[in-house]
């Protein structure tokens, strides 16, 4: 008998294990990241109490409509070019942001090969930031 159900439903168990699958990566992502996901009130923590540093990893012109105060730019598809520009904050814990959180959860990655060891990312990016009132610059 349950031979016979997987045999006839094969395409909805098949469907069912990947929706699985899709829901746990994000999880399993986490874990799996160099840096760890901070919110404004850690990230302020660590800019106030450590000196870290802010980097934007957004393309230039999301830079330019506005970017939390002192943050160094460089883009995602340039980070690992450009990256030398960076060595001498190693020492420093590094906040990456974006526009939601995406792009600097690969950023930590890249800061991990770099050598930076304190590697943190902003929870819901530059929108959170910005939506929670936070200061900002043009």
């Amino acid at each position: 008998m349950p031979m016979q159900f997987i045999q006839t439903n094969w395409l909805l168990i098949l469907v069912m294990l990947l929706s699985a699958a899709m829901l746990v990566w994000p999880l399993v992502q986490r874990r799996l990241s160099p840096g760890k996901e901070v919110g404004n009130l850690h990230a302020t923590q660590l800019i106030n109490r450590e000196n870290a540093l802010l980097l934007d990893v957004r393309e230039t012109a999301e830079y330019e409509g506005g970017h939390l105060p002192n943050a160094v730019h460089i883009p995602l598809s340039q980070l690992a070019s450009r990256g030398q520009e960076l060595a001498k904050h190693a020492a420093r814990p590094v906040v990456a942001y974006c526009a939601s959180g995406n792009r600097s959860r690969t950023a930590g990655g890249a800061l991990a090969r770099l050598g930076f060891k304190d590697v943190y990312h902003l929870q819901g990016g530059y929108r959170a930031w910005k939506d929670a009132g936070l200061p900002t610059q043009r």
